[in-house]
C-alpha cells in the first residue's frame, strides 16, 4: 500500500479592514490546521484630501498586494451602521474598491460583520480592538502589537474567514470560470 507524502494544499487569505483614513490588511497562509502570518499593515490615507484619490490609492495598493502574494480569497469586514451617513457612504466606497480590485484578479470575496469577526476571534462579539489584537498575538504568535490596530483587525478578518470556512457569511465574487466549473450544465453549446 502506497502512502501519500504530499503536503495538504495551502490557502492564502487576504483580510481587509476597510477605512477612508487608514485601511488595514493582513495576509495569512493556511496549511492543514497550521496558520501563519505572511504580511500585515495599513494603507495611510489621511494625507489625501480628495476622496477619489483615496479610492485610487486603495485600489492600487490592493492590486500590489494581490499581484505580490496571489491570495486565493479575500475576506473583508462589512460596513457597520453608524449615525453619520456621509461616513458610511465613504466607507462603503472604500470597501467596494477593495472588492473590485480582488474581482479584477478573479479572487472571490466574503464579507463578515464586525461582531462576527470579534466573536470568532475572542468569543465576545463586543470585544474591543485591543482585545482582538491581544488574542491574535497569542493565536498567531505575533511578537509586537502594531501602532495602528487596523492591521490586527484585518488579520482578524482573515482568521475569521479561516474559522468559518465560508459558512454563515455573505458570499460574493465568484469568477465566471468558477461558476462554469461548478455549473457545467449552464454552459451554452455552440
Amino acid at each position: 500500500m502506497a502512502y501519500s507524502t504530499a503536503l495538504p494544499p495551502n490557502k492564502l487569505i487576504l483580510g481587509i479592514d476597510p477605512g477612508t483614513q487608514v485601511m488595514g490588511y493582513g495576509l495569512i497562509e493556511v496549511t492543514g490546521s497550521k496558520v501563519q502570518v505572511l504580511q500585515f499593515g495599513v494603507i495611510h490615507l489621511k494625507s489625501y484630501s480628495n476622496h477619489a484619490i483615496k479610492l485610487k490609492k486603495i485600489f492600487d495598493r490592493m492590486i500590489q498586494l494581490i499581484d505580490e502574494y496571489l491570495p486565493d480569497e479575500l475576506a473583508i469586514e462589512s460596513p457597520f451602521y453608524g449615525t453619520n451617513v456621509q461616513s458610511m457612504l465613504k466607507l462603503g466606497r472604500a470597501q467596494g474598491v477593495a472588492i473590485a480590485a480582488a474581482l479584477s484578479r478573479d479572487i472571490p470575496y466574503v464579507e463578515y460583520a464586525p461582531k462576527k469577526i470579534k466573536q470568532s476571534i475572542t468569543g465576545n462579539g463586543n470585544a474591543s480592538k485591543e482585545q482582538v489584537a491581544s488574542m491574535l498575538m497569542q493565536i498567531l504568535k505575533i511578537q509586537e502589537v502594531p501602532k495602528l490596530l487596523d492591521a490586527t483587525d484585518a488579520l482578524g478578518v482573515a482568521l475569521c474567514h479561516h474559522y468559518q470556512k465560508g459558512n454563515n457569511a455573505k458570499q460574493g465574487g465568484k469568477s465566471w470560470k468558477s461558476f462554469l466549473t461548478d455549473n457545467p450544465d449552464r454552459l451554452a453549446s455552440k
